[in-house]
């Protein structure tokens, strides 16, 4: 049976709340009222996604980015762990904390597991990616900055700017993406 709602081809304000059989699925959500498919919120009146929801995707990949390097930088630098080890449990940490956020976030929305990891996956690996390769570049070509400590100018400016071009570059990726049902997209439709 279907709503009014359904019928008269009006788009929900969440498409992945739970239907009135109590799961998530996709039958009629997401139509605009032309009956055209919508990949997602945030999407403008020529199909395209929007700014503002493009800017939130990319700020959310970027708390998890910023958390997981930041945590790997203190722990490698702790440890009195080089360069190379130090960077790469920095970029382990930052795709492990991107991808913790979306799964919390689609879990609590209630899919199981399985599928959440796979949500979380679809979701954040281009944008992590994208944000992670961005950032180190800039620590790489900076002079000085990949040596710099936890107590240098130096070293937080570069990580703060990377961060900053990462969200500049990142953002168009996560616009075009989520304009195609891809990207952040995907979670939105669980939450």
């Amino acid at each position: 049976m279907k709503d009014n709602a359904h019928d008269t081809g009006a788009t929900h304000a969440h498409a992945g709340h739970a239907d009135e059989y109590g799961h998530h699925g996709r039958t009629d959500q997401g139509r605009g009222p032309d009956g055209s498919h919508s990949h997602g919120h945030g999407r403008g009146p020529h199909g395209g996604a929007s700014w503002g929801t493009a800017v939130k995707a990319t700020l959310h990949c970027l708390t998890g980015c910023a958390v997981g390097e930041i945590v790997g930088m203190v722990i490698g630098t702790a440890l009195m762990w080089g360069n190379v080890p130090t960077m790469v449990l920095a970029i382990a940490l930052s795709f492990l904390f991107g991808y913790s956020f979306t799964l919390f976030a689609v879990r609590r929305a209630g899919l199981d597991l399985r599928s959440a990891v796979q949500v979380a996956l679809a979701a954040d690996t281009v944008s992590i990616a994208v944000m992670e390769l961005v950032d180190n570049g800039i620590i790489a070509l900076v002079p000085g900055a990949m040596d710099a400590h936890l107590d240098d100018g130096l070293f937080w400016s570069t990580l703060l700017g990377g961060f900053a071009v990462a969200l500049l570059i990142t953002t168009p990726v996560n616009k075009w993406m989520i304009g195609r049902g891809k990207g952040h997209a995907v979670a939105h439709a669980h939450h």
